[in-house]
């Protein structure tokens, strides 16, 4: 440790592990292999005489081309922007009912376009509006899901579209205990009967049977989608996935930013026989999950703005099956199943368990899922307790501490001994302050005299990082952490500090966010300030650098980290404020046992004088 070059250089290189390693190594490297992978799958396609890169394929007779899905959903249509109960009224409805979700169906098109989630709003304020997920056609932001019928190739068969009119046979509003059935007939021998029914929560199972009464072989082609246009607003951090998603059990998991889907040049297929496919945001997503067992072919398509607006940009996630042949007299009966609500680690579990392939990865845990679902069930546990996610968090980080109390205990007594050869080593540099090899040799023969490990201090740094981007991530992605208040003026610990010093906390009524350039900066809370002056102190604590630049470096990091911990999750700041109180205090009583005299402001060039 000595002069704390080993520490300083401890603090970067962890800081540049955990934050650089997904940006520069993981990702790159996940991209290169996606890209090897389609390589591959291209040439093998290629010498089989078919695209590996459409949505179309042989069918199951190898004679016939499948159809193209592309054009199903409206991907090409800029919304008519009508206000939301203007488009709800362009169709007939079937009400949505139950604790978690209420909104429609169209009965045009039997479309899920009108969704809400219950419990979940805008804002913290509890009458604000909820969550809306799903809305219609025409409006400013259309996001729907919808399962049907294309014909094959070259056959004229009328089937149900996006303009055709169910009609409700059983049932007059979906429940989790009264399913509904709807009616479509289109006059020409072909009768289609959907079935759905809902869960107690966000998740619905839509039967489809189609009964054959034409007196001729029929093919058709299910498919199923979720399309959106437009993104939503997002931070979008490096550290959240927002986009395409999916999880297929051979292909495995594919997913893509907004952002990359609009790049693409040609939509991602996937063929496989179990998993799902959707669009996922931070908090909200819709998935489709296919009848396991039956092949079906996956696809993720964007569509850029034909009029360059933003707000117009096309996103469809969809599935086709091979071709189903139905004979006359025969009844064809498929089985999908769509989620759409919010991402409730409990609830998503429980669809795990119901066979669901890998369900769970629908929520974002990263690539260190090891350390953040253990840091998250813990809180949560700890939060049913007690009924507050904030004193979860500190709960969870006194427990963390006694799991590396004796670790710690060794660190500090280290550090301790350090700050006790102090003068030692001062001697030593003034001794050698012309050659600095001897000077270093004489420190290190010092360090084995005394039994001194100088990397033993940078121990607590080291541990606290790795738990801190577990939390920081658990504070960023799950939706049990959003809105969730601790006290006083903390009401979402997942949002910053709304506190600032520089409009007196509110005393002065002005926004500094407001301020170009620098509002961002300009919003420092109180709990930024308690972490920075619990900092400030542990920092004090530690053995002084010898070199004046280190000096500088340490004397100013407090700062530093107060200003850029401001904009970050309140839980986050209060986690970190916590920790450093409980490691002053652990560290405090180590080093008067060991009669190492504590000093805070020495190290500055505060001295006190001597009365005469």
């Amino acid at each position: 440790m000595g002069d704390n070059r080993n520490f300083l250089i401890a603090i970067l290189l962890s800081v540049l592990v955990f934050i650089g390693w997904q940006h520069f190594v993981v990702t790159p490297r996940m991209e290169a292999e996606k890209a090897r992978q389609e390589a591959v799958a291209a040439q093998t396609a290629l010498a089989e005489g078919k695209s590996a890169t459409t949505s179309q394929a042989a069918d199951v007779t190898g004679t016939a081309t499948a159809p193209d899905i592309s054009g199903v959903g409206g991907a090409t249509i800029v919304p008519t922007i009508t206000s939301r109960a203007e488009a709800l009224a362009l169709s007939p409805r079937l009400a949505i009912v139950s604790d978690a979700l209420d909104g429609s169906i169209a009965l045009k098109g039997a479309r899920f376009d009108d969704l809400n989630l219950r419990g979940y709003h805008e804002t913290v304020d509890k009458t604000s509006r909820e969550i809306a997920l799903f809305s219609p056609a025409h409006t400013d932001k259309p996001y729907f899901s919808e399962t049907g019928f294309i014909a094959a190739p070259g056959t004229d068969v009328k089937l149900p579209d996006a303009n055709s009119l169910w009609t409700v046979v059983q049932g007059d509003k979906l429940t989790p205990s009264t399913p509904v059935t709807l009616a479509f007939d289109n006059g020409e021998g072909l009768i289609f009967n959907r079935t759905i029914s809902l869960d107690d929560h966000y998740l619905f199972t839509i039967v489809d049977t189609v009964e054959n009464k034409t007196g001729n072989t029929v093919t058709l082609y299910p498919y199923g989608l979720v399309s959106r246009t437009g993104q939503p607003e997002s931070l979008a951090f490096y550290i959240l996935h927002e986009g395409f998603i999916g999880e297929f059990k051979e292909y495995g998991e594919e997913t893509q930013t907004y952002a990359n889907a609009i790049k693409a040049e040609v939509p991602t297929t996937i063929t496989d026989t179990e998993g799902w496919l959707g669009i996922t945001d931070k908090y909200w997503a819709a998935a489709l999950i296919p009848q396991a067992g039956q092949t079906f072919v996956s696809r993720f398509g964007a569509t850029a703005s034909p009029t360059g607006d933003p707000k117009h940009e096309h996103f469809q996630a969809d599935f086709r099956y091979e071709a189903k042949v139905i004979a006359s007299g025969a009844t064809l009966t498929i089985n999908n199943r769509l989620f759409a609500g919010a991402k409730v680690s409990k609830i998503i579990n429980s669809y795990l368990d119901q066979g669901i392939f890998r369900f769970n990865l629908l929520i974002d845990w990263g690539y260190f899922w090891f350390l953040t679902q253990p840091v998250f069930k813990g809180i949560e546990i700890i939060a049913h307790a007690v009924g507050n996610f904030g004193i979860a968090i500190l709960i969870m980080t006194v427990l963390i501490k006694l799991a590396f109390f004796p670790l710690a205990n060794r660190s500090y007594e280290s550090m301790s001994k350090m700050k006790l050869l102090q003068p030692k080593m001062e001697e030593l540099r003034e001794r050698h302050k012309e050659d600095k090899m001897a000077q270093q040799q004489a420190i290190m023969a010092l360090y084995k005299e005394e039994k001194v490990n100088p990397i033993a201090g940078c121990l607590p740094i080291l541990i606290q990082i790795p738990v801190f981007f577990a939390l920081y991530k658990v504070l960023f992605v799950t939706i049990e952490m959003r809105h969730a208040p601790f006290f006083g003026w903390i009401h979402d610990l997942s949002a910053p500090d709304p506190t600032t010093i520089f409009n007196l906390f509110g005393l002065i009524p002005w926004d500094p966010s407001g301020v170009p350039l620098i509002g961002h900066f300009l919003m420092l809370g109180v709990w930024p300030l308690i972490m920075g002056f619990t900092m400030f102190v542990q920092q004090r604590m530690n053995p002084a650098p010898a070199d004046p630049i280190q000096q500088q470096i340490f004397l100013w990091m407090p700062v530093l980290f107060t200003f850029m911990l401001a904009s970050f999750p309140a839980g986050l700041v209060i986690y970190w404020a916590w920790n450093n109180t409980l490691s002053v205090l652990q560290q405090g009583v180590i080093m008067r046992r060991q009669g190492v005299p504590i000093e805070i402001f020495s190290n500055l060039g505060i001295k006190k004088t001597k009365k005469t």
